[in-house]
């Protein structure tokens, strides 16, 4: 029997390549997961769309510069999610740690970048 079961919700690392059926509670935890990036995603491109249908400033290379980096960051998070949920996914299988994630950073930067055009944008008009 696998590490991951009911019996043993604990995984460990001694395990080789073979591919096991997870409990499915790390395979559903692993989607919810997924889902969560997918809503940031979907949000940052309702915010782009907003953005660029909405914001009346004097200047409209600073208003498509908001818009793109909405898309932009929408498109990293949106196929970053599908790869690190197929990573995991692989990983459960193997009873292999859990692989990093460069998700959180390129949010946090992608915010932050985001926030400083908005305090221009805030401070032009």
């Amino acid at each position: 029997m696998g590490i991951l079961t009911s019996d043993n919700p604990c995984p460990s690392a001694d395990s080789g390549s073979v591919d096991e059926e997870p409990d499915y509670r790390y395979t559903l935890a692993n989607e919810r997961t997924y889902l969560a990036w997918i809503r940031t995603a979907m949000a940052l491109l309702a915010a782009g769309v907003a953005a660029h249908q909405l914001l009346a400033l004097p200047s409209g290379a600073l208003q498509m510069t908001i818009t793109m980096v909405c898309f932009g960051l929408a498109t990293v998070l949106a196929s970053g999610a599908y790869l690190r949920w197929k990573a995991a996914q692989a990983a459960i299988r193997r009873n292999l740690p859990l692989p990093g994630s460069v998700l959180v950073p390129a949010l946090a930067l992608g915010l932050g970048i985001l926030t400083l055009l908005a305090a221009g944008a805030a401070l032009w008009s």
